[in-house]
């Protein structure tokens, strides 16, 4: 069960509008193949209700209402009825799992807790809303009141409940408790359906998670990109990874899409993924090492289970000081490029000088460097800027002038934007439509600024374009907007040129 639009909207910061609800439901639901999502909280705002409404209305339109489950709050028909009037059919009763919660929270006893929640499943009996129960501070419970933890389940288990989700609230539980536990509660209650949810203080969600399924629960919970409050929870990709390579279990899940709504979750969440996060961050196919390049080479002896292909990427050789030949000559093959050994160790030779003043290097950079270390005419620059302006003025939008030399011929074009740049794209996709060419789709633009808080700094942005295939482009400049300006430059070079081997 994945609740990125229910607990990973709990991260700070975040908050999906309606329609990006709906997008990610989606996605997770028909593409991803999730068995269930959890998508909103009872009684949060308007705009949950709202956007909770929108995803339960195409969910009853394509056959997903019972794989959409809302968390309710122990309130007699409060939660319910506002399930009920955004079109629902699952509540996510929270219950307290911990005797700690239950008198100090709620100020109860054990038996007037019971009381209320036996008010909310007849409730739910009466309105048709199907009832998960989660023991919320499960993990402490089982620390410190296990007595009260079985005596909840006894007092509930043949009760019209459909799963009781064991949560480690507060992210405490180490492997082997977690293992423990779960295989106590199964054991106790063999006809209980178990699911466990997983948080990631200790940074041990997923090694949670597999020991979970160890024990024997067969339903766990999961976040796209980790997310969720404090550190988060367990990563829908890595759960799924782990499942299939250590566990040698099945799931339903599509893994090739499993890239495709992490893109869609950090665009709509505005949390970066790390580049370094398993399976979905962006180096976590990339060898550095010109060794694993050309170990990779010789019968792929640096491959491992995690093929990038799996999860709908690719593999790349990263370009920087431990690339060595064997890394360079894979990314010159992919652009079609052929050097001899004397023109490829003078380009490697540069590439290694610029990684030493720490400049970022793409594949896309090459043609360049080779052009400018083989004195070659490889990139010819087709498109050339004549000249720009880029105007901000208070209480009016920002405007550009743009005028380009494309093969020999000059044109002009002015736009406005909703920043800078964005006007400045706009007159060069006129000038482009005027050629009836249609410019790459911008899908994530990058700036990276040294520390120190020096307002001279070299700023370099760095932009992935996507037409038939995804490239980067960079710029570097003290100027942002002009740095994003260089990188658009070299990217309509590149789109223009076509590379010929030397």
């Amino acid at each position: 069960m994945d609740t990125t639009l229910r607990d990973g909207e709990q991260t700070s910061g975040v908050s999906f509008g309606v329609g990006e609800k709906h997008s990610v439901a989606k996605v997770l639901l028909e593409d991803v193949k999730v068995d269930r999502i959890e998508i909103a909280s009872a009684r949060v705002s308007e705009g949950e209700f709202k956007g909770a409404k929108r995803v339960l209305e195409w969910a009853a339109k394509k056959g997903h209402l019972n794989k959409v489950e809302i968390l309710g709050f122990v309130d007699d028909r409060i939660s319910l009825q506002w399930i009920a009037d955004a079109g629902g059919r699952v509540v996510n009763l929270l219950c307290k799992g911990s005797l700690k919660h239950v008198t100090q929270q709620l100020r109860k006893s054990p038996d007037e807790h019971l009381a209320d929640i036996r008010k909310v499943l007849k409730n739910a009996e009466e309105m048709g809303i199907s009832v998960n129960i989660y023991l919320e501070d499960w993990s402490n419970g089982m620390r410190n009141s296990k007595e009260y933890v079985h005596y909840m389940i006894q007092n509930l288990k043949d009760e019209k409940i459909a799963r009781i989700m064991l949560p480690d609230t507060l992210g405490i539980l180490d492997p082997d408790e977690t293992y423990e536990y779960c295989k106590e509660m199964i054991q106790a209650f063999p006809d209980v359906e178990f699911d466990f949810h997983a948080h990631n203080d200790y940074d041990l969600a997923i090694a949670n998670v597999f020991h979970a399924i160890k024990a024997g629960i067969r339903c766990v919970h999961t976040t796209v990109n980790g997310l969720g409050e404090r550190a988060g929870n367990a990563p829908l990709s890595s759960v799924i990874a782990t499942i299939k390579d250590h566990l040698k279990m099945k799931t339903n899940v599509n893994e090739t899409e499993l890239n495709k709504v992490s893109r869609l979750v950090e665009s709509f969440s505005g949390i970066r993924i790390p580049a370094n996060k398993p399976l979905i961050g962006e180096f976590v196919f990339t060898q550095c090492s010109g060794i694993h390049a050309d170990g990779d080479s010789k019968n792929n002896l640096y491959f491992n289970e995690l093929l990038p292909e799996r999860f709908g990427r690719i593999r790349k050789y990263a370009l920087g000081k431990t690339s060595g030949k064997a890394n360079i000559k894979k990314n010159l093959e992919d652009l079609g490029i052929e050097l001899d050994s004397v023109s490829l160790k003078r380009v490697t030779d540069r590439i290694i000088e610029l990684a030493d003043e720490k400049e970022t290097i793409t594949s896309e950079d090459l043609p360049y460097i080779v052009s400018d270390v083989l004195d070659s005419d490889l990139v010819e620059q087709k498109v050339r800027v004549i000249n720009y302006t880029v105007t901000n003025t208070m209480g009016l939008r920002p405007v550009a002038n743009v005028a380009l030399e494309i093969e020999g011929k000059q044109f002009e074009e002015f736009s406005d934007g909703d920043g800078q740049y964005d006007a400045f794209v706009k007159a060069l996709r006129k000038i482009y439509k005027k050629l009836g060419k249609t410019l790459p789709k911008l899908i994530d633009y990058v700036v990276n600024i040294p520390p120190g808080g020096k307002t001279d700094a070299l700023v370099e942005t760095v932009i992935t374009w996507k037409n038939s295939r995804e490239f980067k482009t960079k710029g570097l400049d003290p100027d942002q907007n002009a740095a994003a300006i260089k990188a658009t430059i070299r990217m309509l070079n590149i789109v223009e040129n076509e590379y010929k081997p030397i």
